[in-house]
């Protein structure tokens, strides 16, 4: 990782958050009271080699963080599968004259969801051709019929 001070590291990951870079310039180094002092060194930080660069490592990090990976999306979809995940269900249930209240229950994903995941991995894996491979061992003819 990029090496910054303390106080670039802290405009840097304010930037990060807020995408405003005056106002993350004016909170990591406070003492600027000036909006157009703040903008102007920030549009400068923003131009530092190190600052950049820091700030597209982090930016590339939650990136990939926020993104499920494959393993991730087969992982879920097996468990899924499998019946290993909850669903919430909610229920209405009678608990007086002319009154009810909802609770809520944990169950195993339906039989539909089950069945939509392992289609899901069975494309994955190739499972389901709908072509059919023909293997032919001859000569080829070609019929010349337009006139």
């Amino acid at each position: 990782m990029v090496k910054l001070t303390m106080k670039q590291q802290k405009f840097a990951d304010e930037y990060i958050i807020s995408g405003n870079a005056t106002q993350a310039y004016m909170i990591a180094y406070p003492n600027v009271k000036k909006e157009s002092t703040a903008r102007a060194a920030a549009s400068r930080m923003l131009a530092n080699v190190n600052v950049k660069a820091y700030i597209d490592a982090r930016l590339e990090e939650l990136k990939k963080e926020s993104i499920a990976e494959q393993d991730e999306v087969l992982q879920y979809l097996t468990a899924v599968m499998r019946g290993e995940m909850k669903d919430e269900a909610l229920i209405v249930v009678p608990i007086g004259d002319f009154e009810s209240e909802v609770q809520r229950h944990d169950q195993r994903a339906d039989t539909s969801q089950r069945t939509k995941a392992a289609e899901l991995l069975g494309k994955r894996y190739g499972l389901f051709r709908d072509i059919q491979e023909v293997e032919h061992s001859g000569a080829v003819q070609f019929v010349d019929d337009i006139e």
